[in-house]
Formats: structure tokens, C-alpha cells, sequence
């Protein structure tokens, strides 16, 4: 008998120390579009995915965590969202099952939003588990459990818009025009008009009263659609006129997007309006995802000189138009005058694309 008390005895404290040790060896893959990494300990492994590798602002990134063991070992799981206060946490999906070979498997799924662009990282995660198996300890000497810690998984999270791009979508100033000399004298001139002023006082007045009786409340949808409808009836802009045609029809949904949403859309950099949608309660995902395709096309054929095709065109039409059917329920309504709403920027030549933008 002990001779037999001491094999089992050398083999218990083999495993202790094989445990305790752990097999810490990392190994890190980038197909495609995933980072992978894996991590062991014990008879416990654990890998860690991140889809995409490389996503752009806006996008949202899928952080797996998964966890396989033998039978008789006790996993605890990280808490929901534990070490992942940088990011917004849009979905998360636990899942417990049995594989083909027996081993328990545990999965959690987290859908997570960066805030910003630039170098981004999923910090280490914690493992705890708690061997139950015959002849093994259950954790080491005064603690509760054995710990497995992964490593931390950096990836870079790409800005929207092309490296040589403006950050404000404000256009130059332009060239100033040469300084008009004033005339010797003014008081002829301050004479005439102030005889004008006198002289269309009344029609002034009654032009006035034509115009408040012309004004009528209208719902923000409705002043985007009758600017959008203008813009269409135009005839389709030639490959020189593409890119005033993208900015009138970007500036239609960004003011829609102020009237609709209160959201300050027309100052907003794409990259900084992206944020604050992904942050936003009043935006599906299906909505987030169309405004920015709708967006991305309108920046490269702004700033990058992209030539969209006639497919592209049509495609961006159709978002907008998309966008402003799925949200034009209880859109609030607006005091407008007629005259707003016919002659606004956004539905007039696209001669001065950034004016209406700005408008």
C-alpha cells in the first residue's frame, strides 16, 4: 500500500504544478478579417476573436469569448461586460453546450462599439475555474479558484474619410473681390432710398401679411420630400456637376436630420455625426447602417474625386429616400413659410454645393 499512496501522490502534485504553471502560450492569427488568439491552462483553453480586424468608425465589432474544459470542471465566466468599459456594448449572447468529444464549451458573444477612431484594445479577460476531478485539487493553496488571464488584443479602428480629406467640411474661403472705393458722397443716395422706403412702406406691409398668411405648419418629412422632389425633377448632373449633386442631396438628409432628430447634422464632420448616431436611442441599426453607406458615398465623391456610376447614383438616391419613408413617423412639425420650403437651398441649382449644406 505504499508504495501505491506514494505514486498517487506524486502524480497529484505533477498536476498541481502543471495547473499552477499553466500552459500561458498565446498564439495570435489574422485571417481575413478576424484577430484570434488563444490561451491555456490546466484543462481549461480559451480563444478570443475579434471581427473586424481592421473596422471602420461606425462599424460594430464582434468580440467572442470562448471557453472549452473536461467534464468535473467548474468554469466562471467573466460578468456581463466586465473590462469593457471603453466600448459601447450593443448585444451580448451567452451559450453553454456539450461538443462531439465531450467537453463542455462556453460561449459569450458581445457586439461592441468603439467611440472613437484610431488604436483601440479588448483588455485582458479573467477566467476562473474550479477543478472537481478525481485526484486533483480543486484550486490552488488559499484561493478559491485557478485563474486564467488572456492577453490584451489591440486593432486599429479606421476614420471614414480619406487620409487627405479636411477634417471641416466647411469649403475655403474664396478669393476676395477688389475693394470698391466709396462714392465722394452718400447723401443723394441715403435721399433716394429713404424715398424708396416711404414710397413701399405699404406694399411692404401688405407683401408681409400675404407671406404669414401663406405660412403653414408642415412636418419636417414633408419639407425634406418636397426639397428632395425638387432636386430629382432636375435633369441628371453630367460627370462635371456629380459632386454638387451629392452635396445638395447630403446637405437634404443632414437638414433632415436636424429638423427630425435635433441633432446639429449640417455642423457635424461625418466622423463626429457617426459617433453621436451610434450613440443615439432614436437610431436602429439597420438605419445607422444605411446612413452610413449613404454618407460614405457622398464623402468619396466629394473629397476623394471618386466618379460614381450611374448605379451609384441611383443607389444614394434610393437611400435617402428610404431614410426619409422609414423615419416620417411622428416627425415633428415646423412653422414654415411656402417660400422656404420652394425656394430652399437644398432645391435649388446645385451651382453652390456647399451653401446648401450650410444653408
Amino acid at each position: 500500500m505504499v508504495p501505491s499512496q506514494n505514486f498517487s501522490s506524486r502524480l497529484l502534485s505533477e498536476n498541481l504544478v502543471a495547473v499552477l504553471l499553466g500552459m500561458a502560450a498565446c498564439i495570435q492569427t489574422s485571417v481575413g478579417e478576424t484577430i484570434e488568439r488563444g490561451f491555456e491552462s490546466g484543462p481549461v483553453t480559451a480563444t478570443l476573436q475579434v471581427t473586424p480586424a481592421a473596422p471602420v468608425i461606425g462599424d460594430s465589432v464582434t468580440l467572442t469569448i470562448q471557453v472549452k474544459t473536461k467534464k468535473d470542471v467548474e468554469i466562471l465566466m467573466p460578468e456581463f461586460g466586465e473590462a469593457l468599459d471603453d466600448f459601447s456594448v450593443l448585444t451580448f449572447v451567452p451559450r453553454e453546450f456539450i461538443d462531439e468529444d465531450g467537453d463542455t464549451v462556453y460561449l459569450q458573444t458581445y457586439k461592441l462599439q468603439p467611440r472613437s477612431s484610431g488604436q483601440q484594445a479588448v483588455p485582458p479577460i479573467l477566467i476562473e475555474y474550479i477543478d472537481r476531478r478525481e485526484g486533483q485539487r480543486e484550486a490552488p493553496e488559499g484561493l478559491d479558484a485557478y485563474e486564467l488571464l488572456t492577453e490584451r488584443i489591440e486593432f486599429d479602428v479606421q476614420s471614414v474619410l480619406p487620409d487627405d480629406a479636411q477634417a471641416d467640411l466647411k469649403p475655403p474661403l474664396g478669393k476676395l473681390e477688389p475693394r470698391i472705393p466709396p462714392s465722394p458722397s452718400k447723401l443723394p443716395w441715403f435721399l433716394v432710398v429713404l424715398i424708396v422706403l416711404l414710397a413701399g412702406t405699404p406694399f411692404a406691409i401688405r407683401s408681409f401679411l400675404s407671406w404669414r398668411r401663406r405660412a403653414r405648419r408642415r412636418s419636417a418629412y414633408e419639407i425634406a420630400r418636397i426639397r428632395l422632389d425638387r432636386l430629382l425633377a432636375q435633369p441628371r448632373p453630367t460627370n462635371d456637376q456629380v459632386d454638387a449633386f451629392f452635396v445638395a442631396l447630403s446637405g437634404i438628409v443632414r437638414r433632415y436630420l436636424e429638423d427630425r432628430f435635433d441633432l446639429r447634422a449640417p455642423e457635424f464632420t461625418t466622423e463626429e455625426f457617426l459617433a453621436s448616431v451610434g450613440n443615439s436611442p432614436d437610431f436602429s441599426q439597420p438605419h445607422q447602417a444605411l446612413l452610413r453607406q449613404f454618407l460614405r458615398q457622398a464623402d468619396l465623391v466629394k473629397f476623394a474625386g471618386v466618379q460614381p456610376s450611374e448605379e451609384d447614383i441611383e443607389n444614394s438616391i434610393n437611400s435617402a429616400r428610404q431614410f426619409l419613408e422609414e423615419t416620417r413617423e411622428n416627425a415633428p412639425m415646423l412653422d414654415v413659410a411656402e417660400n422656404d420650403v420652394n425656394n430652399s437651398s437644398a432645391a435649388k441649382s446645385t451651382e453652390k454645393p456647399m451653401e446648401m449644406v450650410e444653408s
